[in-house]
């Protein structure tokens, strides 16, 4: 048997030649450039505005994201540092509640920014119980 495959890009991509079973799902994350990183800061920005937080929680949850949007707008972001900050915006979240009331509208950019980190993601996608 003979594959030929060209450019391939996914967060998971599983090449078998026969059967494949699969337990427990898979599931991933591409975040092909700056641009996109940038974009989703964006959206989970709009989400935490959307999401309800306790009034005390929003000056430090505003001032996280700003960290993380200017870490994320410089020509080669540091990445541990926006785990860091990535780490705490989900945990101050997880506390208020608010990822379960507002659901994929967070989870969604915070896994798929977590993607985006690889190795240094997986804490967070642990946090949201991935």
């Amino acid at each position: 048997m003979v594959f030929n495959i060209g450019n391939q890009q996914g967060g998971v991509v599983n090449n078998v030649a026969g059967d494949q079973t699969v337990h427990g799902g898979q599931s991933g994350h591409l975040t092909a450039d700056g641009q996109d990183v940038r974009g989703l800061v964006g959206e989970l920005r709009t989400a935490v505005e959307q999401a309800q937080l306790p009034p005390a929680m929003v000056p430090e949850v505003r001032a996280e994201l700003n960290s993380l949007d200017t870490e994320v707008n410089r020509p080669e972001p540091d990445r541990a540092a926006v785990a860091g900050r990535l780490t705490r915006i989900t945990r101050m979240l997880s506390t208020a509640g608010s990822l379960a009331v507002a659901g994929s509208r967070l989870i969604g950019p915070i896994t798929a920014l977590a993607g985006w980190l690889g190795t240094l993601g997986q804490p967070i996608m642990h946090l949201l119980g991935g």
